[in-house]
């Protein structure tokens, strides 16, 4: 499997720091296919210092994937890499509060993240920022780990109101501000001409489902130039709809 990727980030019109950080890298392999990575971490927009969680927990993850996976490449084992990332997430989740009680801050981070080998895909995700496959349709592979979301799914909520909601932002877990972490694992499969989008709450708050398959779906992102294109007039139309948060997007296409 081969790869193109794009990744966008904006400071958006109303915050002075730009609290989402990005990771997204494909590499070669011995064999002649290529790997992915792609992670979105969105800083706690609330609470002190969230850019160095975000950029915290991404450093760490861009290490590994140098150093640590290309030993195991050779014998891949998504399940034993999953159990990999989640312990890393814990790893991570400590030093961040520690850090944080030293410092006397709080500071917390969302992660959703996803690696590419051959036709299978990892998700490991904590928090609100989301994952999207689109091939034919597009679908969600991460849910939203919000009270608002938890509510819907105990049917005391519906959709329209968890919108409107004041608590819609908040967040059931994050990475450096919960006691523990317990991530969301999926495991799947995917084929050529896929487009996964990983992206912060701030981008998809103001975007329907439909407006950004047509702009981000596999037809249509032909090179890495149409989707940084493409990726800046979403950010745009976000912005232009008064969205207040950071803005994030990167997208990972398989190709033949």
């Amino acid at each position: 499997m081969r790869f193109i990727s794009a990744g966008i980030t904006d400071i958006g019109i109303s915050k002075h720091t730009n609290q989402d950080s990005m990771l997204i890298k494909v590499a070669q392999t011995k064999n002649q296919n290529q790997i992915a990575i792609g992670i979105i971490c969105d800083g706690m927009g609330g609470l002190e210092k969230g850019e160095v969680a975000s950029a915290t927990v991404i450093k760490k993850y861009e290490q590994w994937f140098q150093n640590e996976l290309p030993k195991t490449l050779d014998h891949v084992n998504m399940e034993a890499i999953a159990t990999e990332w989640v312990q890393l997430l814990k790893d991570l989740n400590y030093k961040i509060m520690q850090y944080g009680k030293g410092e006397r801050i709080n500071l917390g981070t969302t992660f959703s993240g996803i690696l590419l080998i051959d036709n299978k895909y990892l998700i490991v995700h904590v928090g609100d920022s989301r994952i999207y496959k689109l091939d034919n349709s597009l679908e969600i592979l991460t849910e939203d780990q919000t009270f608002v979301q938890r509510e819907i799914n105990r049917g005391n909520m519906t959709y329209k109101e968890a919108e409107g909601d004041p608590r819609k932002n908040i967040l059931l877990q994050c990475v450096g501000a919960s006691v523990e972490v317990n991530p969301e694992i999926e495991i799947g499969e995917f084929k050529e001409n896929t487009v996964f989008v990983l992206c912060s709450d701030g981008f998809r708050h103001v975007l329907s489902e439909s407006e950004i398959y047509m702009y981000l779906n596999p037809n249509v992102l032909i090179d890495k130039n149409v989707m940084e294109y493409n990726s800046r007039q979403l950010i745009e139309m976000v912005k232009s709809r008064n969205e207040k948060d950071n803005i994030t997007v990167g997208i990972i296409k398989s190709v033949l």
